[in-house]
């Protein structure tokens, strides 16, 4: 589903705000399970005092309205990309290629976007486990007995829901809308309930009382704010998703739904808590009556399986815009659909995700002790969010330095502090995220430049098309066979490699001769009317240069089905299509250390080939090899 660029109206409203419900805030709409909890637990647990509750109750409201409710919806929403957002679209708005200015500032300020985008798949491994397993331990509330079976319902929880993501979300995603409405209105009810037993809670609306608590707090109310940013988790959902569903549909589901739930929950809590202080262990299932423990804690796993879902695919659409942006090499792609193009599904990643959380689930044991890895990646993440908007604001909207400070500063204040408050669980387990963010940035860096280095080499064996044909044109004598050969290059201008080596060892051309060349816009789709240029050549050539984004898939036979070549249709029974294909050799003279140099050998080999990546028929292929130092 894809907004479209009229304002959705109608039914068509009704239908994108009832699916971002379903995708865009699972994650945000589970953190009642355990924010409030952890804000009283872990190594430096506060007192629930009726001064403490207030004071993280009101710190809470406050971050929900300033992160999410300003930040995002009323601001960086404003920043898409033709109507596509998250970290790599807005950090393509900031610095188009064709940008001018301070490189070695560019360049730093890139990476920031790279590493933002990195950090996001630790969240898509740690939002699952921690979800699910707070739903399950929903049922140590119910009854002890199933204090040792919580555990292994969460893995195979996991498990169900990873395996499941070959089959799509296309048959299941119109029950997530339901599910998440009746969870919000399950929230706000369970909340009424509570704050009924405790009215004070109330004055907690008042942010003075929680700039009042972290004031008297001192190191330990600095430390809450780790837990305190629990409950805006998933805030970057609003932006990443903003393509599938348009801002209109996401601020009405947020302020008609979603915010009064969430909070209307957690003045519950608090008031639960003001009530009996020893109902802190778990305020969230003990607001509710015990004939309802039962059917609360399938709604709420049904709820956190629809959180993880939309991290899954979140993750599996950053990933191709990755690997179109060329920050990952090619990787197995699956459509699950017939009818929408941004159903995927990417096995590679699918199952290093789940490996991932049942390896956080069975290292943790509760979620608890998973909260302190929670929270530090997406800190971060939000932070390179505000400092590339600053940068996307100027060049869009031509804001002056300090309307664009002016607009960032307060998000740069609040955001840093809630990083500095999550840097204290480092120790005991936030290192888990920062790990992963590091070494997915480093694929993606070592991927990017030995690619660049790659390219710098095979350019001057390269030589001009021009000059190519015209020997062709003065030695008639080379042989043409009958059909159509097509090669793939990268550089429109020069002579294919394959097409080079070709003649060099069979001494023939086809009749027919097509030369491709696929370029990924720094937009997420390009106008079918800007698709493809096709340019007759001399000795039989033809150029086609065809524009894809950084959201789209390139298909070879159906874009050359619709190219308005010279001569009959292609038949792809009679058409050879030739690549390259390198072989990556390191040496000690490289430009990058030897270690990078395996590694982006290693990265190289297991890339999925460019016949299958293009989908290109396999029995028409032919691939010529080449060696390259770097």
């Amino acid at each position: 589903m894809t907004a479209d660029t009229k304002p959705a109206t109608g039914r068509y409203l009704a239908i994108l705000t009832l699916g971002a419900l379903g995708v865009v805030y699972g994650d945000i709409g589970t953190s009642p399970l355990y924010a409030l909890r952890e804000c009283f637990a872990g190594t430096h647990p506060v007192p629930p005092t009726r001064a403490n509750v207030l004071g993280i109750l009101s710190l809470i409201f406050w971050s929900l309205l300033l992160i999410v409710s300003l930040k995002y919806l009323a601001i960086v929403l404003r920043a898409t990309n033709r109507g596509e957002g998250g970290i790599l679209a807005l950090m393509a708005l900031a610095f188009p290629k064709r940008s001018v200015g301070a490189s070695r500032r560019r360049a730093l300020l890139i990476g920031l976007g790279v590493f933002g985008a990195a950090l996001l798949y630790g969240d898509g491994m740690i939002t699952p486990a921690i979800s699910v397993l707070s739903a399950v331990e929903g049922l140590n509330v119910a009854t002890p007995a199933f204090q040792h079976f919580v555990i292994p319902i969460t893995v195979v929880t996991l498990v169900g829901l990873f395996a499941a993501q070959s089959r799509g979300t296309g048959k299941v995603g119109a029950v997530f809308g339901p599910v998440m409405i009746l969870w919000f209105i399950s929230l706000g009810a369970l909340g009424i309930g509570g704050i009924l037993k405790s009215p004070e809670v109330l004055w907690s609306l008042d942010p003075l009382l929680g700039l009042e608590f972290l004031a008297r707090s001192g190191w330990t109310g600095f430390v809450v704010l780790g837990a305190v940013f629990l409950a805006v988790t998933g805030a970057e959902a609003l932006y990443a998703d903003v393509g599938h569903f348009g801002v209109r549909p996401i601020r009405i589901a947020w302020f008609g739904l979603v915010l009064p739930g969430l909070f209307l929950n957690y003045l519950g809590q608090g008031a639960l808590v003001l009530h009996d202080p020893t109902s802190i262990e778990n305020p969230f299932y003990l607001l509710a009556p015990h004939w309802a423990l039962y059917p609360l804690v399938g709604l709420a796993t049904a709820a956190t399986v629809i959180a993880s879902q939309a991290l899954i695919s979140g993750a599996f659409s950053l990933t191709i815009q990755a690997i179109q942006l060329g920050y990952l090499p090619r990787m197995a792609v699956k459509h699950t659909s017939s009818t929408e193009r941004g159903q995927i599904y990417l096995p590679h990643i699918n199952w290093a995700l789940m490996l991932a959380a049942i390896g956080l689930v069975l290292g943790f044991r509760s979620s608890s002790n998973m909260a302190a890895a929670y929270g530090i990646a997406v800190t971060l993440t939000m932070l390179s969010t505000t400092v590339l908007f600053f940068f996307a604001a100027r060049r869009l909207w031509d804001w002056s330095a300090w309307e664009a400070a002016a607009a960032c500063s307060v998000f740069l204040v609040v955001e840093t502090g809630f990083f500095a408050a999550n840097l204290v669980k480092v120790p005991n387990g936030g290192w888990f995220p920062l790990a992963m963010g590091l070494v997915i940035f480093l694929l993606m860096a070592t991927w990017k430049r030995g690619r660049e280095l790659v390219w710098n080499k095979l350019r001057p064996a390269s030589m001009p098309l021009e000059m190519f044909l015209d020997d062709i044109d003065r030695n008639r004598k080379v042989p043409r066979v009958p059909g159509t050969a097509l090669f793939m290059t990268a550089n429109p201008e020069g002579t294919p490699i394959a097409l080079l080596h070709n003649l060099k060892h069979n001494k023939v051309l086809h009749e027919r001769n097509l030369i491709l060349t696929i370029l990924t816009d720094e937009v997420p789709q390009v106008d079918a009317t800007r698709r493809m240029e096709v340019e007759k050549l001399t000795a039989g050539f033809q150029r086609i240069i065809a524009h894809y984004g950084f959201m789209e898939e390139p298909n070879v036979p159906d874009l050359l089905a619709t190219a308005p070549l010279i001569g009959d249709p292609i038949n792809l029974h009679r058409t050879t299509f030739f690549l390259s294909r390198e072989t990556i050799v390191p040496c000690r003279s490289g430009s990058m250390s030897r270690w990078r140099q395996w590694l982006f050998a290693v990265m190289s080999r297991n890339a999925q080939s460019a016949s299958s990546f293009y989908r290109i028929p396999p029995g028409r292929v032919v691939e010529l090899g080449m060696q390259v130092e770097i």
